[in-house]
């Protein structure tokens, strides 16, 4: 300890026990404040920043990031459980209250004298056991659409009050956005579910576009307002008399010169036009179909007019990124220059029109046909519960998306953890020598999770876990706890389930 000092004489040396129980109490701190978030009876939190920025939530991997946590040992927490929210979506209460629990109980064998590396030998040993378990109690099921609404349902209700929650699974926004974007042996691209705020002052609902969403409208008063049936022409051609790029005059004798070089420049343009309403023409002849032109540059009040004279709905100054959504979601190809347009180059919508909230304008592009990239309207009152969903709507995304991969599902309401413990409890036997004390301490610390589900819940959480061990011991089946009524259930015939590469993650945390 002295070359310690000598070094740094601020250090504070901890020595081996003092060090541990700095390490334990800093995992209770954070066990104590997560605690009551967990499940669907879990407890909002009101955040206030540093900045004074107010948010309320009980998605514990929200709470962890805002948290200014000064402990070494509760970051590294912390840390554990954020890495567990960007693989899964989920688990990070869960997986803090476990850890929390894990250094209690190691703790207890501690202070009676247990070597601290007995205890972690146990920890290992259990981890593996409870690995088995988890691959035995795993159910592989068709992942229909009733399976992926439960699992969608069981994620966004530990984020949200249940009505709300419910209302988003019942709009099942979530779990058909997945169904829409997936390709047949690929993995799922989150990011072609885009997610759209729009403040609304009444409701709160979430909608699927199956096509997109861009935050400005057509800039032309005769521009029509809704068009069916659309062919949609994206390009990045710039449809403007604009100045040139190097700083250069025009150079000329007299003022007819000058209008002559105006004029060509405004023809350039001019033919650039007429392409595309050549092409328009070409596609839709005399019928009905509707045209859109969506740009990523400018288009100047003459271009614009000579396209609402054919008929064309020209929106300009779109966003890069939206663009290749545009493509993804209606097809087509976007196209650079307008020499060499095609037919085939057009992407379709069955439906395109302007929507005006307040003094916003919005473009809707839905009813594509196959669409790679669709949107999530998400309506709220306030910027408050939009944040509040647009979280809920990411880990439910994150929650299918993983059934889908996974192709199976684990039974949740805390019964994964009670068959685990049950378990570990019969291998204890066959562990030689004192590490067997690590694998009950690795059992009991699993069982925190239903007995937090059913105190958070107002039962009282030993009376709760007996109740639930016995029912577990006697049906052989997966019993987790009904927070409802406070009695067991059978979690799998509720429809309450967890994701697989959750629990793992958890178990491997």
């Amino acid at each position: 300890a002295m070359a310690v000092k000598a070094l740094n004489p601020k250090a504070e040396v901890a020595r081996a026990q003092a060090a541990l129980a700095v390490n334990i109490s800093a995992a209770r701190g954070l066990q104590d404040v997560l605690r009551t978030n967990l499940g669907p009876k879990g407890t909002m939190k009101m955040l206030v920043s540093g900045a004074g920025d107010i948010k309320l939530t009980k998605d514990g991997n929200v709470l962890l990031q805002e948290m200014q946590i000064q402990h070494p040992t509760a970051s590294l927490i912390a840390k554990v459980a954020t890495a567990q929210d960007d693989i899964t979506g989920d688990g990070t209460t869960s997986n803090v209250l476990i850890i929390g629990e894990l250094l209690k109980q190691a703790d207890l064998y501690i202070s009676e004298g247990l070597h601290p590396r007995i205890v972690a030998e146990g920890f290992e040993i259990a981890k593996e056991k409870a690995l088995e378990v988890l691959e035995q109690v795993k159910v592989t099921k068709e992942m229909d659409r009733e399976t992926l609404m439960d699992v969608a349902r069981t994620s966004l209700r530990t984020k949200v009050h249940t009505e709300l929650a419910d209302v988003l699974t019942e709009a099942s926004a979530v779990v058909d956005s997945i169904l829409a974007i997936r390709k047949p042996d690929e993995p799922i691209d989150l990011y072609m579910v885009e997610i759209m705020e729009m403040k609304h002052k009444s409701e709160t609902d979430t909608t699927l576009i199956r096509g997109l969403v861009l935050d400005h409208g057509a800039r032309h008063p005769d521009m029509k307002k809704r068009v069916e049936d659309v062919y949609v022409l994206t390009c990045n051609v710039s449809l403007e008399y604009e100045k040139t790029e190097v700083n250069s005059g025009f150079f000329y004798k007299s003022a007819e010169e000058r209008e002559k070089l105006v004029k060509a420049e405004r023809k350039f343009i001019e033919d650039r036009v007429n392409k595309i309403i050549d092409l328009k023409k070409r596609v839709c002849g005399d019928s009905d179909k509707g045209f859109v032109v969506i740009n990523q540059k400018g288009i100047d009040p003459f271009s614009l007019d000579a396209l609402a004279k054919e008929g064309i709905v020209a929106l300009r100054r779109a966003k890069r990124r939206n663009m290749e959504r545009l493509t993804l979601a209606c097809g087509g190809t976007a196209m650079n220059s307008v020499e060499d347009l095609t037919p085939e180059c057009l992407g379709h919508a069955g439906l395109i029109y302007e929507y005006t909230l307040g003094e916003e304008k919005y473009t809707f592009i839905e009813k594509c046909d196959n669409p790679r990239s669709v949107t999530l309207l998400i309506r709220g009152p306030n910027k408050h519960t939009l944040t509040q969903i647009k979280d809920a709507v990411r880990d439910g995304l994150r929650a299918v998306k993983n059934a889908i991969e996974d192709g199976c599902v684990i039974p949740g309401a805390g019964a994964l953890e009670v068959a685990v413990a049950n378990a570990l409890v019969k291998h204890k036997p066959n562990v030689k020598g004192r590490a067997q004390l690590g694998v009950q301490a690795f059992a009991d610390a699993l069982l925190i999770i239903p007995k937090v589900l059913a105190q958070n819940s107002g039962y009282d959480p030993q009376e709760t876990l007996v109740k639930v061990q016995t029912e577990h011991a006697e049906s052989g089946q997966l019993t987790g706890v009904d927070l409802n009524t406070g009695e067991p259930m059978i979690a799998a015939a509720a429809g309450i389930w967890d994701n697989y590469n959750v629990k793992k993650q958890l178990l491997h945390s």
